[in-house]
């Protein structure tokens, strides 16, 4: 994993544990298994499972050469894509991650984003400040509130099904759209995805990145979008057309909560860091903090369920990434 992050992510505790699961040294962490140190080298052709986080180093022939008996790898995070190569497909060695804790606090977070987008607090709380007086605010509120809002979320993945059981409680209209859906559930509609922009007062994306959705919610999707109503991005930002939404955007037209851009961190320049409808966060909707130790708990459990030769509960299989993040 990457420098700093073990240190995140691995609480004394967490360490105390791996090592009474596995023969291991709990303090060495390696950064980069393409020219490893003495130490590294020789714990890497002694490995049977590696323990891997963000900034992994991609898991090439090359570097399993240098792990002759490695059968398993447990990613402590989300997406395997970045180091998870054919390589390890072709070799049999069995991959788990622990993805489907890492979507609770981006789900938690797009509620949240929801939730004050139907409120207009955004927008509430800067007429607050610029008048500052008791109610003189009011005049804007007549198309706020959350009573039978129709919310759309473009993706049925592992945040997008916690986004909708979240939603549930809560008076709103729920619309999905996903090509891969033919059961949304009971209280979802399955619509088409230029119906659902076209009907939703909140979009949130929750669509993988893949060459297929690049640029899903492109010029004519945001033009359906009622005026008024607020984008919600805790996915990729390639998913969205930046150049059609900004005009969008600039005009005032429509809202946006975007935790991620296309480029990651936009240009110094760009109207996303002032615009007055934008909240723009730094990709922070995914675990955070003591939100970490979820993960290592969650990947700790997959290192036991080796050890006591079970299935993983959360196994990756090669097919799985042509459909998932």
């Amino acid at each position: 994993m990457g420098p700093g992050t073990a240190g995140r992510l691995l609480t004394d505790a967490h360490r105390a544990r791996l090592a009474a699961l596995a023969r291991t040294d709990p303090l060495l962490v390696a950064h980069d298994l393409t020219a490893p140190d003495e130490r590294t080298a020789a714990a890497l052709a002694e490995a049977e499972l590696l323990l891997t986080c963000w900034g992994a180093t991609p898991l090439t022939a090359e570097v399993l050469d240098r792990a002759p008996r490695l059968k398993g790898v447990v990613h402590a995070a989300g997406s395997v894509k970045h180091h998870i190569t054919d390589a390890c497909w072709e070799r049999g060695i069995r991959v788990a991650s622990v993805a489907a804790a890492n979507a609770l606090p981006v789900a938690e977070y797009t509620l949240a984003a929801v939730l004050f987008a139907g409120k207009g607090v955004l927008r509430s709380a800067r007429a607050y400040g610029e008048l500052r007086t008791g109610d003189a605010w009011l005049d804007e509120s007549a198309p706020w509130g959350n009573y039978r809002r129709t919310v759309g979320v473009i993706g049925a993945s592992r945040i997008g099904r916690r986004v909708i059981e979240l939603l549930r409680p809560f008076d709103v209209e729920i619309l999905l759209y996903d090509p891969y859906v033919t059961d949304p559930g009971p209280g979802v509609a399955l619509v088409p995805l230029d119906e659902l922009c076209a009907r939703s007062g909140v979009v949130t994306v929750h669509a993988p990145q893949l060459p297929a959705t690049r640029h899903m919610l492109g010029a004519a999707q945001l033009a359906a979008m009622p005026d008024g109503a607020t984008l919600v991005n805790t996915a990729r930002g390639s998913l969205v057309d930046e150049d059609a939404l900004l005009p969008h955007l600039v005009a005032g037209r429509l809202h946006a909560v975007l935790d991620v851009t296309d480029p990651e961190l936009p240009a110094p320049d760009s109207p996303l860091w002032t615009l007055p409808n934008v909240l723009l966060t730094p990709h922070v909707a995914g675990s955070l903090g003591n939100e970490l130790h979820r993960l290592a708990d969650g990947a700790i459990e997959e290192v036991a369920r080796y050890g006591r030769g079970e299935p993983f509960a959360e196994e990756v299989r090669a097919a799985d990434l042509e459909r998932s993040a």
